[in-house]
């Protein structure tokens, strides 16, 4: 049956249209009931559908047989009870998904995600092209209640529908709904509706999952009540038409670690002033959280602040206590110079929500028997929450998840509901799975689904593969990676040729080869982005098999590469036919290969996907013996010294352009070989093959990104390096004046030659702090299409064009790079997300993402582990210096340990010394002790596990003594 659907549309150009499209009925489409033969088969698809007699929790309201419909609002708030192994049976409609769809796409995706697991028999019906469920929108209505009648009317049907089936136990369709209006119209239409809250406190034997429910109201919103401590926030509506005018700005809220009562607005758009907006005080901030878009009024000039230098962390239990939090504010407003004065506003509303499950725990009320707890979260940019839970008992001491429900403002702390319990804080396990969580990390097994479009073993290369392959198995290829590496995605080698030039190659994983576009392996390798390293363990962007395996570069065994030749093409550069019988493990590459002249100037670079045989998997200390063995002079030895050799001059030539060299402190622990926990905490040495493999990767990156930017103009995927604003470098060169050394910042090469000059004969480790200061100077590197930006430059490496394609096994954004390069060379062909930047942007942005949060991920683990290092040592005394200084502390690194802390002068309990703190120099003075940056100092170390939720490493001053 054919239909119509009208509706009123609005073009860009502001004109009303009327839009008619056809619409199809169907009477073929199945109810989902597993019992039912009235209804065709259903077709194979995700999930199982409803079980012929449905299982699932007992409940007092509905003792016979049912399965579950709900509407859309309970579905948006209540995504967890719906997740709960408990919840079976339930009828998703398509009106359902639709509007979830639109609302929320974290939702849909978890709600498909259900509906795909078998074991929990969730049906998507297609009511809305169903002849008998379909309805029109009347006269008059709105599309929310066109929505609600229509769920209506595929409820009553499905009751209809299952009365025909011939069985004793009649299965019925609850209708579940926190609508009021609308769970009294279902009652009028004689169809059984409940509250979800009412159903879940009906269910026998889970009492527990009443823990689960959103705090919300009948219509969805936030419950008020009591003394108003919040202002109102201003409708949507009106925020669209403030940011219009340019009464109100748009940006992203970010939360201070530091200090719980300052935030920064980051505004969006291209506008150069008031870009970084300060928040300061409990109701400026406003009832924002950490990543939500906001919209921000700018207060005026004569009410902006400084950055508050105050570490300032909500400890209190008193939820209540809103005098105690102006005292905290006043604390914030000292005389400050003018100078420091920043672009100053508050939040008048939100604009969208980014609220995720949160890690943490319990703060277990002081009150018997009390329901209403507080709940810490592990991020301390993260409010409190208030939950009410019966499991207090069995959750304190224990790592939970929970999730926030609403603000109301008339509380101090959002309300939110317990999701789930991860296990016990401290637990290795545990503590590792909330920081996957919390630093939004994928890391559930790859499904059956992604790793379907693996390679069949065992696996052999085809002739058709060699197709544009070169047969590379005769050189003298290997790979150099830290100890214990098995994703191998580099090799490298290096050779005189004929007429006394040198043929450099670089040959990397052809991971593409595996991956290719469009199926799932490669929507979860895209998802993934990268592959994130933690102490103990590696969460893989690729199966194991690919990154561990098929594409690791180990020796010995063939592989296909890419390799990218900086050398002339040799004499015999054709593929001659192989016996690949001979060989039964081949592995490929994509070599990038240059000829060279013995002052490392390239003279021809030309790229091929290849096949090689890698004579020996290094470790860098072991490249770096054969490179100094008087003895060893084999033709991998001697590839390597070559290599070593021009390397230095490509990094002579690097730095002398401008390209910097700074420092930041990398530490690696020694594991107990039983207990895996560690015994010993090194920073990492650095050797000269480091610098090596580094200078060879940096070339390839290079030279790829010229060639695919030269084919792709519009859709070439690079990375830049944007230079910082010069206020960034304010703490570096008043640090730099207090050793009378001047740093200076007009470009990235006065910056170079300006750190090469700061030595101080008394004073050595003086250029390592200043290169590691720098460092936190830098803007963030990432990823953008070419056909989308304008400013190509590379700051840190001084090179005008950049990309990524030595690493396809840790870093998706290689895969792409590979993908074009293939193209340009005609290994390969093209597909039409590759050429749109559109999606190539939308690419680099999750990409920029999952590598930002990567970072954090493993600095997280590292902190998590330095902390068990420390949790038997007792107290450690070490020298450290200062890095930084703050109003009521100061920073230090202690370089034996490459750890920073962070030494307070206040503590609970404790008369507060007198500090006087001076921004200009930067100095604080502790009674009459006075404390400068890079100042060296000797401090205790020891583990603070006074507060479990958040264990740290304390560090108090010892010398000078205050």
């Amino acid at each position: 049956m054919l239909t119509s659907r009208t509706f009123l549309k609005r073009t860009r150009a502001g004109a009303v249209v009327k839009v008619v499209r056809e619409h199809y009925l169907r009477e073929d489409i199945p109810c989902g009931a597993a019992a039912c033969r009235l209804c065709p088969p259903r077709p194979a698809g995700p999930g199982l559908g409803l079980e012929a007699q449905p299982s699932g929790a007992a409940s007092s309201l509905c003792p016979g047989p049912h399965y579950l419909l709900p509407d859309t609002n309970l579905l948006l708030h209540q995504i967890d009870i719906l997740e709960d192994p408990v919840i079976k049976n339930v009828i998703v409609l398509q009106t359902v998904l639709q509007e979830v769809r639109n609302r929320s796409a974290p939702v849909y995706k978890r709600i498909r995600d259900v509906i795909g697991n078998p074991e929990k028999h969730f049906y998507s019906f297609t009511n809305e092209h169903h002849r008998e469920t379909y309805i029109e929108q009347e006269q008059g209505e709105t599309s929310n209640d066109r929505n609600d009648r229509a769920i209506r009317v595929a409820a009553k049907w499905y009751n209809e529908h299952l009365k025909k089936i011939q069985d004793e136990d009649k299965i019925q369709v609850i209708f579940l709904t926190n609508d009021k209006t609308n769970k009294e119209k279902a009652l009028e239409e004689g169809i059984t509706a409940y509250t979800c809250e009412e159903y879940i406190k009906s269910l026998i034997a889970n009492p527990d999952l009443v823990d689960r429910l959103a705090c919300v109201s009948d219509e969805g919103k936030e419950i008020e009540s009591g003394k108003i401590i919040f202002p109102e926030h201003i409708p949507l509506s009106k925020l669209q038409q403030g940011i219009k005018s340019g009464i109100y700005l748009q940006g992203t809220y970010r939360a201070s670690r530091d200090n719980y009562l300052e935030a920064t607005v980051w505004v969006h758009g291209d506008a150069e002033e008031n870009k970084e907006i300060i928040i300061q005080g409990l109701k400026h901030l406003n009832r924002a959280v950490h990543e939500d878009i906001v919209a921000v009024e700018l207060l005026a000039r004569d009410e902006w602040v400084a950055p508050s230098s105050v570490v300032l962390q909500d400890d209190g239990q008193n939820e209540d206590d809103i005098e105690n939090e102006e005292e905290k504010e006043n604390i914030l407003k000292t005389a400050v110079n003018k100078d420091m004065l920043r672009p100053t506003g508050k939040v008048v509303g939100i604009i969208k929500r980014n609220w995720r499950p949160f890690c943490g725990m319990l703060s277990k009320s002081q009150i018997k028997e009390a329901r209403r707890h507080l709940f810490t979260p592990a991020d301390r940019r993260i409010p409190r929450i208030r939950i009410e839970t019966r499991q207090a008992d069995t959750l304190e001491g224990q790592r939970i998840v929970v999730a926030i429900d609403g603000w109301p403002r008339n509380s101090r702390y959002p309300n939110g509901h317990f999701v789930k319990n991860l296990g016990s804080a401290g637990d290795k396990d545990t503590e590792t799975e909330v920081l996957l969580l919390e630093h939004d990390v994928p890391h559930q097994p790859f499904s059956q689904g992604v790793l379907s479009f693996l390679p069949k073993m065992p696996w052999t290369i085809t002739e058709q593969d060699m197709k544009y392959r070169e047969d590379l198995r005769h050189l003298y290829v290997c790979s150099v990676d830290p100890p214990g590496c098995t994703d191998i995605d580099d090799a490298l080698h290096c050779r005189e040729v004929e007429n006394g030039n040198i043929e450099v190659g670089v040959h990397i994983a052809d991971v593409s080869h595996f991956i290719r576009p469009g199926n799932a392996l490669d929507e979860e390798s895209a998802k993934r982005g990268t592959t994130v390293y933690l102490c103990e363990k590696r969460i893989d962007m690729v199966p194991e098999l690919l990154s561990s395996n098929l594409c690791s570069l180990r020796s010995n065994v063939d592989r296909y590469t890419y390799m990218i030749h900086t050398l002339i093409l040799t004499r015999n550069s054709r593929c001659l036919y192989v016996d690949f019988n001979r060989f039964p493990s081949h592995r490929l590459a994509f070599s990038c290969i240059w000829e060279m002249n013995h002052k490392a100037e390239i003279l021809k670079t030309r790229f091929t996907k290849s096949i090689i045989n890698s004579k020996a998997s290094l470790t860098y200390a072991e490249a770096q013996m054969r490179i100094d063995s008087a003895t060893m002079n084999d033709d991998i030895t001697t590839s390597l010294r070559g290599l070593n050799k021009l390397a230095k001059i490509l990094k002579k030539k690097r730095i002398d352009n401008g390209a910097l060299t700074l420092s930041s402190p990398e530490v690696r622990f020694h594991m107990d070989s039983e207990t895996h926990d560690p015994i010993d905490l090194q920073t990492k040495e650095l050797k000269e093959t480091n610098s090596m493999v580094e200078e060879f990767m940096l070339l390839a990156n290079v030279s790829v990104a010229q060639k695919i930017y030269d084919e792709f103009p519009e859709f070439a995927l690079l990375r830049k390096h944007p230079a910082p604003p010069p206020s960034n470098y304010d703490i570096l060169v008043k640090a730099a004046k207090t050793k009378n050394l001047e740093i200076k910042t007009d470009s990235a090469k006065a910056l170079a030659e300006s750190l090469d000059k700061a030595e101080s004969p008394t004073f050595p480790y003086l250029n390592t702090l200043l290169r590691i200061l720098t460092t936190r100077c830098m803007m963030q590197a990432v990823y953008f299409c070419s056909g989308m930006d304008n400013d190509f430059h590379h700051y840190g490496l001084a090179s005008p064009i950049y990309t990524h394609f030595t690493s396809p096994i840790r870093r998706y954004a290689d895969i792409i790079v590979h993908r074009l390069l293939a193209v340009a060379i005609g290994a390969d062909s093209t597909y039409p997300e590759l050429t749109d930047k559109h999606k190539l942007a939308d690419m680099c942005k999750n990409l920029n993402y999952r590598h930002k949060m990567a970072q954090y991920a493993q600095r997280a683990s590292v902190a998590f582990h330095t902390q068990l290092f420390f949790k038997s040592k007792g107290v450690v005394n070490e020298d450290a210096y200062i890095l930084f200084v703050r109003k009521n502390a100061v920073v230090v690194l202690i370089p034996k340990y490459g750890l920073e802390g962070t030494v307070f002068f206040e503590e609970k309990g404790k008369p507060t010394p007198r500090l006087d703190y001076n921004n200009e120099v930067p100095s604080l003075t502790v009674e009459d002790t006075t404390l400068r940056v890079f100042d060296k100092v000797k401090v205790n170390i020891m583990l603070d596990a006074s507060n479990i939720q958040h264990q740290k490493i304390r560090m108090v001053l010892v010398e000078p003594k205050v």
